[in-house]
């Protein structure tokens, strides 16, 4: 049983940096820190930075932690807490994280996957608060989301529910890193902007000019962040490839709002971040083509919780399984 004094560990850990911070048992961030990631010496490497970051959030708020909640970019087995593959971590292969936190920290742990991670946290305190239908869509690097039907996150047989970034929009389209053709990811998530960007600067080296002065001079270096900043500069390259992603997400965004029906559909990620105007392209592209039995309701949103989102889902998801006691 919660007391209201007692707090819990929000996690997200990603490839570049890992975010700690604590909450109360009413999911507000007391205290938080950001590390980065010593992902070049294995798994066990990391653990000690973690445990390490917990003891001095404890130091310094001088409270009860009860559980850890921690949400990681890979396949996740949520029943055991093993981390199967973290594309961002080098080496992390069947990785026994909730294990060996446990055996650490002596309180309860559970490893979730980072997008459904951020879709408790926009869920329960959120742009989703008080929908018991949500879709949580994410782009960043690559593409993920959280499905939430009828009050309850959808988890699958196998764990790998909302793993929408691996939707085929394209059987011909360029392939993707999980080693299929024309996912949804390979057109409009991070990595695919860049390689599109990449591929077009190669076959015409006059255009995208302002892309590569934004990646320093050097092609190896573009990024969607570069194309971003050159589609503001009015770049003609990037604003053909950004027209693309736009077309892309409104066909995933409708693939997702026809197949699920939910009442709110939150976008958000660092890509979306970037360019907040395409989306109301999107929501028109939806509303435009997507079932009208499916629309009449739907409100489109804005991810709220900004850069502690993973933070703060993390700790939701501790929450939740010390307040209904479930694993």
């Amino acid at each position: 049983m919660l007391k209201e004094t007692d707090c819990v560990i929000g996690i997200d850990l990603g490839g570049t940096k890992i975010g700690i911070g604590v909450l109360n048992v009413s999911g507000t961030l007391i205290d938080s820190v950001r590390l980065k990631t010593d992902f070049k010496h294995g798994p066990a490497s990391v653990e000690k930075q973690i445990m390490q970051a917990i003891q001095d959030l404890k130091n310094r708020t001088k409270v009860e932690i009860k559980g850890i909640g921690i949400g990681v970019a890979g396949q996740i087995d949520e029943e055991t807490g093993v981390v199967r593959f973290a594309p961002n971590l080098p080496g992390w292969h069947q990785v026994t994280l909730r294990k060996n936190l446990e055996r650490e920290a002596e309180i309860p742990v559970k490893v979730v996957n980072d997008v459904r991670a951020i879709t408790w946290g926009e869920w329960l305190y959120g742009a989703g608060k008080h929908y018991q239908d949500l879709i949580c869509l994410f782009v960043g690097t690559g593409i993920g989301s959280g499905i939430v039907c009828q009050g309850k996150m959808q988890k699958g047989d196998n764990n790998t529910f909302g793993e929408v970034g691996h939707m085929t929009i394209d059987f011909h389209g360029p392939r993707c890193t999980c080693g299929n053709n024309g996912c949804f990811e390979a057109f409009a998530g991070g990595w695919g902007i860049a390689r599109q960007a990449k591929e077009l600067i190669l076959a015409d080296n006059q255009s995208g000019q302002s892309i590569l002065e934004k990646a320093g001079g050097y092609l190896e270096n573009v990024s969607a962040k570069a194309v971003i900043e050159a589609y503001h500069s009015g770049d003609p390259l990037a604003l053909l490839i950004l027209e693309k992603v736009k077309q892309a997400l409104i066909a995933g965004c409708i693939n997702l709002v026809n197949a699920f029906n939910p009442a709110c559909l939150i976008l958000g990620g660092g890509v979306l971040d970037g360019i907040p105007e395409i989306l109301s392209f999107i929501d028109k592209g939806i509303r435009e083509t997507a079932l009208k039995t499916a629309t009449d309701k739907l409100q489109i949103k804005t991810a709220l919780l900004g850069k502690n989102v993973g933070i703060i889902g993390s700790g939701a998801v501790i929450l939740d399984v010390l307040k209904n006691n479930v694993g």
